[in-house]
């Protein structure tokens, strides 16, 4: 499955199928949020938000080509990530784009 960000593929004519989205809602566990709570005192990267963030992204896009995949679709295009809080250390990823097949 090719996955891009934009509305083409190179020497390719797509025929569009239609919208499809992959999403996931992550949390890390209480230890892991008190830990990040005390890195916003002295600053610097999260690396426990990272990786969760990382993890959301992936299980998103994987979903999304799994929709994808049902409708037969050669690529998605123009795939945009789109990230909203839902409560204190959790996050909802939602992955998303256009299924197209190659003509």
């Amino acid at each position: 499955m090719i996955i891009v960000n934009t509305d083409y593929i190179g020497g390719k004519e797509l025929e569009t199928l239609g919208i499809v989205k992959g999403s996931t809602v992550h949390s890390k566990h209480v230890g892991k949020d008190f830990m990040a709570g005390l890195k916003t005192i002295v600053g610097g990267e999260i690396k426990g938000y990272t990786e969760m963030m990382n993890e959301a992204r992936t299980l998103a896009t994987n979903r999304m080509v799994e929709e994808a995949q049902q409708m037969g679709a050669d690529a998605v295009v123009n795939v945009r990530f789109t990230t909203s809080g839902i409560m204190q250390g959790a996050a909802e990823v939602i992955a998303y784009g256009t299924a197209v097949k190659f003509l």
